[in-house]
């Protein structure tokens, strides 16, 4: 057996006194994974595509186990979701030296905005717009999930989605492409690292191929259906940059594509993803996405199987299609040996560049965890991270003077009511697909104030109101541990404890919004007001006149026009991770100043989904600045502009933008040209602020965006300090997908606008020779 005995080189792996695999070259991989296929049976190489879910084992305890026995026959290339360094080894010693070729198991995690110590929600941290702090979050999620075994994380998401009723926007980047893809860079940069020699670099998937976020009607798993230009110049940049990243693997989307179902797109698989991309990893389905085509309506779980594989999909994730059928379609010619052989040397491939065959035992140290989980520098970063990614909506004097001083920040003295459903609780503070955090570690919002205001201020708590007056919808909104505690007295009883305590206090912060699972995979909603006793509850808090301070838990854009209108300061806090009540805290003190910008569009009502920034013009367009016009492009009942604009969000200071300074008026297609501004913070605070560049292609041979974000930069300014922000403009900026999916930059007029955000911008004209 190959792993019978360990080399000198595996014991100094193994005790942690070596940590990086010798570099070895492409030939000298080809040479070891050919030697070990010529020893593979059928289906010891089947057994290598089937990534089954472990269920709990008990440390100690993995020789007994349900998937000791397939372990032993080689019926397992992976397992997911087994959290734990002692348990991941006694796991991978059954695979190395239980089976008859002692192949090692990948161990995979959705490891998706932190390990333990858990970051903002990716749509939060992408409000961050610093792709090195979103890197540094996922270097650290590789660190801690290295530390307990795991050597394969599947993310970055990476689906655009421009509708917020899809509870998935929360897991992604939102809604611009080219935003999204430097984001998919930066985490895969942070997940893999230089090359995944070191034992604390981990395999990054991106996911999910292709279109998930762009399913009807905003409901998860739903079907998509797109023009091809349309897919390739508002979609597909995001994984296509992972791509170029180096993504060691890719998951296939539970959506249809065309017609096919993703998992079973030969087009998407081999021809895109392979053929156009060069992408030399490996493709492993979603959670039953095989068995899920069954119910698309393409065939049995053989001709599904048969038809996924041979579309390109590497690994089976739960279905066991792939292990319970692939041995008959190769027998009765469905698959061929090269094709299923193919697939296996992709997985082999990456357990090599892993480093798995040279050390099965590379991520079990046992010294780690302690060493490298949950540290303070971690959650240092965490806090820092966590406030960088708030959003301020809005801060006006609480007396609505708009000459008076705004609400925030304030200064933490006197009595501070802190009411709402999401102000006490701790479990809701990481946000969805936190699976390895450890919930009640992370302190509630109240926890979290009166800590920091010890000796200063007097924090008075009541809850206010349930979630959501329906029982069943709360309970379906708190799953996974995620309990709120519904209250079983009365909306009235709840509202007058919570009446009392305001009375009592001097300012009024209010807890309100979304809980974690109300976001999140299967969590789409229609109605994405604040819900409705929460409502009540903001309503009548603001009648007591104290000052009232909205912080704002979501997981997604949310319909806040009534809020807008009436509530003097709203800071969106998303689900900060594990030191978001402190990171409240440091925002709402004046600690920090919030820089945060939308990544997403805030609609003023549902009814205007989908609603986007880079939209297109119609024939008919409504004018800027109008509402209503007969036969023009808009509604009867509300205006065609959203509440928030994509790149919105306010601060502490005030920056003005001079007009824009084209370096030329023109240039050719080997030519740039230079765009500048001078941003000046005209406040009394300092601050970030990203100053975005969008361009428009006023004549192109199809029809264009109105803007498209081309690149943007944070920069931090002093009060009174000036900036010059340049952009360098150049043909290949310009280049879009033509009706033939040739990618080109056409000549004509361009406009370039730079600005605060997507609406408020300045411009100026130039022309590609």
């Amino acid at each position: 057996m190959i792993y019978k005995k360990l080399s000198l080189l595996i014991l100094l792996f193994a005790t942690g006194l070596l940590t990086v695999s010798a570099q070895k070259s492409p030939q000298d991989m080809d040479r070891f994974i050919d030697v070990l296929m010529n020893k593979m049976t059928l289906e010891e190489k089947i057994g290598q595509l089937n990534l089954p879910v472990t269920g709990e084992i008990t440390t100690g305890q993995a020789k007994s186990s349900d998937i000791a026995a397939k372990i032993k026959k080689g019926e397992v290339g992976g397992l997911f979701n087994l959290k734990g360094v002692e348990k991941i080894r006694d796991v991978q010693k059954q695979a190395v030296e239980g089976s008859r070729l002692g192949i090692p198991l990948l161990f995979g995690m959705d490891v998706i905005h932190g390990y333990e110590t858990m970051f903002p929600i990716p749509l939060g941290l992408s409000c961050t717009w610093d792709m090195s702090a979103i890197e540094e979050s996922a270097r650290i999620a590789a660190v801690e999930a290295s530390a307990d075994g795991i050597s394969w994380t599947f993310s970055p998401m990476v689906d655009v989605s421009r509708d917020p009723r899809w509870g998935r926007v929360s897991e992604g980047s939102g809604e611009d492409p080219f935003l999204g893809a430097m984001i998919a860079e930066a985490m895969v940069r942070g997940y893999q690292g230089k090359n995944m020699q070191r034992n604390d670099e981990i395999m990054a998937c991106v996911k999910h191929f292709a279109l998930y976020g762009a399913g009807e009607a905003g409901r998860d798993y739903n079907t998509v259906d797109m023009s091809r230009q349309r897919m390739f110049n508002d979609y597909m940049l995001p994984y296509e940059a992972a791509v170029e990243a180096g993504v060691g693997s890719v998951m296939a989307s539970f959506n249809e594509v065309d017609g096919i179902p993703a998992t079973a797109n030969k087009w998407l698989m081999t021809d895109i993803l392979r053929g156009q991309w060069g992408f030399n990893g490996f493709v492993v389905t979603d959670y039953t996405g095989i068995s899920e085509m069954v119910d698309h309506g393409i065939g049995d779980l053989q001709t599904v199987s048969a038809r996924a594989i041979n579309a390109g999909v590497d690994m089976d994730m739960v279905s066991e299609g792939f292990v319970g059928t692939l041995k008959k379609s190769v027998q009765e010619g469905k698959v061929s040996m090269e094709t299923l052989n193919t697939a296996c040397r992709r997985i082999l491939e990456a357990k090599y560049k892993l480093g798995l065959f040279d050390n099965p035992y590379k991520y079990c140290d046992p010294k780690r965890p302690a060493r490298d989980i949950f540290t303070k520098a971690h959650r240092e970063a965490a806090r820092r991270i966590a406030a960088e990614s708030f959003v301020l909506l809005k801060n006006d004097s609480p007396d609505g003077n708009p000459n008076g001083n705004p609400l925030l920040p304030f200064n933490p003295k006197g009595n501070i009511a802190v009411i709402g459903p999401l102000a006490n609780s701790r479990t809701n503070m990481p946000g969805t697909w936190s699976v390895a955090a450890v919930l009640d570690r992370s302190p509630s919002l109240v926890e979290g104030l009166k800590e920091m205001t010890a000796g200063k201020a007097n924090i008075m708590y009541a809850k206010g109101s349930n979630l959501i007056s329906d029982a069943a919808y709360e309970e379906r909104a708190t799953m996974f541990g995620r309990s709120l505690n519904r209250d079983d007295r009365t909306d009235q009883q709840l509202l007058d404890e919570a009446l009392n305590v305001a009375r009592r206090s001097d300012i009024i912060i209010a807890a309100l919004g979304e809980s974690s699972e109300m976001s999140g995979e299967s969590s789409s909603r229609t109605d994405l007001n604040i819900p409705d006793v929460q409502q009540n509850l903001l309503k009548e808090l603001l009648k007591t006149g104290k000052p009232v301070v909205l912080v704002l838990f979501t997981g997604r854009p949310l319909t806040l026009t009534w809020e807008q209108e009436h509530v003097p300061a709203i800071l969106n806090v998303w689900f900060g991770g594990s030191e978001a009540a402190y990171a409240i805290g440091d925002a709402l003190f004046g600690y920090v100043n919030p820089g945060g910008k939308l990544t997403m569009t805030f609609p003023k009502n549902v009814g205007q989904i989908p609603l986007y920034y880079a939209h297109k013009n119609t024939g008919r367009p409504l004018k800027e600045g109008k509402w209503f016009e007969k036969f023009r492009s808009n509604y009867l009942d509300v205006d065609n502009d959203p509440l928030y604009p994509f790149g919105y969000g306010l601060s502490y200071t005030t920056f003005s933008y001079s007009d824009i300074d084209l370096s030329h008026s023109s240039m050719d297609m080997t030519g740039s040209l230079t765009a500048a501004v001078e941003v000046t913070n005209t406040g009394t605070w300092p601050g970030t602020e990203v100053v975005q560049l969008y361009i428009r292609d006023l004549v192109g041979s199809s029809t264009r965006p109105v803007k498209e974000l081309k690149g943007f930069q944070k920069i931090f300014l002093q009060p009174g300090e000036m900036k010059i922000v340049r952009f360098k403009i150049a043909p290949e900026m310009l280049r879009y997908y033509n009706y033939d999916l040739q990618l080109v930059a056409e000549p004509g007029d361009f406009e370039v606008m730079i600005g605060t955000n997507s609406r408020d911008v300045k411009s100026a004209k130039f022309t590609l020779n």
